[in-house]
């Protein structure tokens, strides 16, 4: 228990200040990279409460696909440091005032936040008993039985608004070549090279 409690304070520590970073790094780049450190101590978190599979999810799905996403795009722009850093400027009274009123929201719901009597069996008799069956497993029996339809209809979902971004995103330029995959499937070695007899010193 002393291992775990250790354990727990240290990701915990590393997960709220380098989410503090996030926000205070004034370079992009090293924002994105707080951030994945963010994602790690979260992860570390779930599995010492057990929740191994959402673990790697978020080291998955968030840190090895969307956040190295999110760098590439960062590291490509041509980002004014000067200008954005003058652009917050304009901002930072609105900006105070918000972080203090979501403040004042989040300790007054710790405050009155209380546990009711009974929550604590009817959560626990909805998952079987962790020696029974491992968190993963009892996850996936409960998505492909009891919720398969929900799941695949978001899926479905996830889906249509990708081909949606596509479609919506997709622009065809007259001035941009493009591939034709079916008349470069059907060319003929006779007719796809043309000999010209130029005479010497004249281009084509």
């Amino acid at each position: 228990m002393v291992i775990a409690a250790l354990a727990f304070y240290l990701f915990a520590g590393v997960a709220v200040a380098s989410a503090l970073m996030v926000t205070l790094s004034r370079n992009p780049v090293h924002s994105v990279l707080w951030l994945i450190l963010t994602f790690f101590s979260a992860a570390g978190l779930f599995v010492i409460m057990g929740a191994e599979f959402v673990a790697m999810l978020l080291v998955i799905v968030y840190v090895g696909a969307v956040m190295v996403l999110f760098l590439f795009v960062v590291m490509m722009m041509d980002v004014d440091f000067a200008e954005l850093k003058s652009g917050m400027t304009k901002y930072i009274r609105i900006g105070t005032l918000l972080g203090i009123v979501l403040l004042v929201e989040l300790v007054t719901a710790i405050g009155i936040w209380a546990f009711p009597e009974g929550a604590l069996d009817m959560r626990q008799a909805v998952t079987p008993a962790p020696g029974d069956v491992e968190n993963t497993v009892a996850i996936g029996q409960l998505l492909y039985t009891k919720y398969v339809y929900l799941f695949q209809t978001a899926g479905l979902i996830l889906l249509v608004a990708m081909i949606g971004a596509i479609v919506l995103t997709m622009r065809h330029r007259k001035d941009v070549k493009r591939q034709n995959i079916i008349e470069q499937i059907y060319r003929d070695a006779d007719t796809a090279i043309e000999l010209k007899d130029l005479e010497s010193g004249q281009g084509l």
